[in-house]
């Protein structure tokens, strides 16, 4: 297991704010740890080298946000050569509003990025599905 995390220099995102760490109530001992500075895990964090050098080409994406972080990290993986399962149950976003005034739901926003996702970037898979590494249906 392999974990990301956003970084800055300053604010809330620097890793001297305390805020950059794993949420509780999760415990994960991850075998490497990588910092980004961009919405893609791939893009100069040193991840993408590591998968390689490892044999890995079956990536699992989940994280905060889904809309932005995982859904970006999906695409690249996918444009990049990895199978990506994509476990919406173990993503995370909050609702937004839509500069016309419409309101979108967490549960809206997942919805739509696995209408994106599936069949062009990534298997949608439950927690259990990706865990056991079996055969995935394609759903949305």
């Amino acid at each position: 297991m392999l974990q990301v995390f956003h970084v800055a220099e300053t604010g809330p995102f620097s890793v001297e704010s305390g805020h950059v760490r794993t949420l509780e109530p999760i415990m994960i001992a991850p075998t490497a740890v990588f910092h980004k500075r961009r919405h893609s895990a791939l893009v100069d964090t040193g991840l993408a080298g590591w998968l390689t050098q490892h044999g890995i080409r079956r990536l699992i994406v989940s994280g905060i946000r889904t809309e932005q972080c995982c859904e970006t990290t999906t695409r690249h993986a996918s444009d990049s050569g990895w199978q990506v399962d994509y476990v919406t149950e173990a993503t995370l976003t909050f609702a937004m509003t839509h500069p016309d005034g419409r309101s979108f739901s967490p549960d809206d926003i997942k919805a739509r990025t696995e209408l994106v996702l599936v069949d062009r970037f990534a298997r949608i898979a439950t927690v259990e599905q990706a865990l056991d590494g079996r055969d995935l249906p394609v759903a949305a």
